[in-house]
């Protein structure tokens, strides 16, 4: 297995709720590999009448989905209540005036994806975008979306490989040993972890994408702003110096 510490949980949601007034002003990336993901939905047949949108953020996904499939109860999940209440916002007055006049709400649970509080075989489908490179174990999350997910259902989800922040990893390293950027899992380990869950027929699939920065403060900046901060329980306590910063910077720029 791929050397992977958890995440510091209670830090991570505290980040998150703090993000979510201005998290989709930042949040392009994951709005492009929604993006991708939903057009691999065309290949499916099936339609679904239940799905699960799991740690679903402001709800970019869910909205996503819910316009792909009507008919659909698609039901978001996330541990960030900040998250999800911004995802309400997102509904629109009417839609919130409708829910109040009929009971018909779009359904939210402040949920953690490896304990979710679903019956088993729950849903047709389950989706999760950018969600499982920020859980403690994300083998139990996957165990979790499994048991939810009704038989011959369909489970989509994407995350964040091993080369991700690499350059940032680099030049933090030749600054010195304290763990500044988090270590993301394997693919081949997350494929192991699918066929290890039950999952039958897994395909993984990788692409790489690159995105450019005037510099690197401007890429500390947008990750702070999204909450993805560095929550690694190996991390240096206390705030890292302004010293460091600047060699880091030159390491990273040279």
């Amino acid at each position: 297995m791929s050397r992977h510490a958890a995440h510091d949980k209670r830090l991570l949601r505290r980040r998150f709720d703090r993000a979510a007034p201005g998290y989709d002003a930042v949040s392009m990336l994951a709005r492009e590999v929604a993006q991708r993901m939903g057009e691999r939905l065309d290949l499916l047949r099936a339609v679904p009448e239940r799905v699960l949108d799991a740690g679903s953020g402001t709800g970019h996904g869910a909205r996503m989905l819910r316009q792909r499939y009507p008919g659909a109860v698609v039901v978001e999940a996330d541990f960030s209540l900040a998250m999800l209440r911004r995802s309400d916002r997102h509904a629109g007055w009417w839609r919130r005036g409708i829910a109040r006049m009929t009971g018909a709400s779009e359904p939210r649970a402040c949920a953690d994806i490896e304990q979710l509080p679903f019956a088993n075989a729950s849903f047709d489908m389950v989706w999760s975008n950018f969600a499982l490179q920020w859980l403690g174990s994300p083998a139990a999350a996957i165990g979790e979306l499994y048991r939810v997910l009704r038989p011959g259902g369909v489970c989509m989800f994407s995350t964040l490989g091993p080369d991700t922040l690499k350059e940032l990893r680099a030049a933090y390293a030749q600054v010195d040993t304290h763990v500044h950027v988090h270590r993301f899992i394997d693919l081949h380990d997350y494929g192991d972890m699918l066929v290890h869950a039950r999952l039958a027929d897994p395909v993984m699939d990788m692409e790489c994408l690159t995105l450019t920065y005037p510099d690197v403060r401007a890429l500390l900046r947008e990750l702070k702003a999204a909450g993805a901060g560095n929550t690694d329980p190996r991390r240096a306590i206390g705030l890292t110096g302004k010293g460091t910063v600047l060699r880091m910077e030159r390491a990273y720029e040279g």
